[in-house]
């Protein structure tokens, strides 16, 4: 997952730079290190057990120690930050990254930089008991902090809804919301379930997802995507299936003429797309199955993406949902 979840980061970061625009992706209590002393419990990062002293393997596979219940805890991750506000522990969150901005009430905390930038003084002086931290966050800064005294903890999982629910368990396993975190993964697998039952059985339309197209290149998800396979899921064939990863070229999507387009409701995609050679004259645009939808639903790998998957759905087969 960080390979192919990293990809499409890298690109969205691209995209930001060239247009402006964002497409998108402890000094007091806690030290790292793989010392089981001091009654400390090592644990693997969804086994269904809480406590404090703990050490936890993370997804860098480092061991991290927990001495007790983090209270003040700094998200430079969009998914994480969405995940502690569905644990409802908003209330130990005291930075965030740059584009962690939802809910909206997290724009009032404190933000401590880009994902792959963070402001290390910024850190310091908040004071963290932890720092979580998910893909597209460099090694050398995590190890940069931890030789400032800060503790972190990296979670990612697989590129699937599995993976999602891995990193949900994971942090309310640190935050000691488990409970909770077990809540949500299940109305999450709930959603998922209903999706697929709704869809079983019905036509399964050609379906481009634009990532990013004209000047900022030809990106969509590809084959082995997170995304790709949400829109198998949701009932529909993913257009982009014949390469792997995420960039691709107009030619092969012309060749292709997709029965529907789906781009981001930001950034003037749709109306973009209506206006770029190539992709005006395909048969999904001039017929009007061109859609948009809130690509954080689908890009961020949280709380939301069982939501993504119910919208796509709802995209490809609404007489599913009538």
């Amino acid at each position: 997952m960080q390979k192919m979840n990293g990809v499409l980061n890298v690109v969205k970061i691209k995209f930001i730079h060239i247009a402006a625009v964002i497409l998108i992706i402890s000094l007091v209590g806690c030290t790292s290190t793989s010392n089981l002393s001091d009654g400390a419990k090592e644990i693997s990062p969804v086994e269904n057990t809480s406590g404090f002293p703990m050490v936890i393997t993370d997804s860098y596979n480092r061991q991290v120690r927990i001495d007790k219940e983090p209270q003040r805890v700094i998200s430079i991750a969009p998914n994480i930050t969405e995940i502690i506000f569905a644990l409802n522990m908003s209330d130990k969150l005291i930075g965030r990254s740059e584009y962690c901005d939802w809910p909206e009430e997290v724009k009032d905390i404190a933000s401590v930089g880009l994902i792959d930038n963070p402001s290390i003084e910024k850190i310091i002086e908040l004071k963290p008991d932890l720092v979580l931290v998910s893909t597209h966050f460099k090694k050398e800064i995590v190890e940069k902090l931890e030789t400032l005294g800060v503790n972190v903890a990296a979670f990612y999982g697989d590129e699937n809804f599995e993976g999602v629910y891995e990193t949900i368990q994971n942090v309310g396993i640190v935050l000691n919301a488990k409970d909770e975190a077990q809540k949500l993964v299940a109305e999450m697998k709930a959603k998922v379930q209903d999706v697929l039952e709704r869809v079983k059985d019905r036509p399964r339309p050609s379906v481009y997802y634009a990532v990013s197209f004209g000047k900022e290149g030809d990106y969509t998800a590809g084959k082995g995507t997170f995304i790709g396979q949400m829109i198998e899921m949701a009932g529909g064939k993913n257009a982009a299936d014949d390469v792997e990863g995420w960039a691709y070229s107009l030619e092969k999507l012309v060749e292709k003429d997709p029965d529907i387009i789906i781009c981001s409701k930001y950034f003037n995609s749709k109306q973009g797309i209506e206006n770029t050679n190539g992709y005006k004259d395909l048969r999904a645009v001039k017929e009007g199955r061109l859609f948009e939808i809130d690509n954080n639903l689908l890009d961020r790998q949280g709380v939301r993406q069982a939501d993504g998957l119910i919208e796509l759905a709802k995209i490809i087969h609404p007489e599913a949902f009538r």
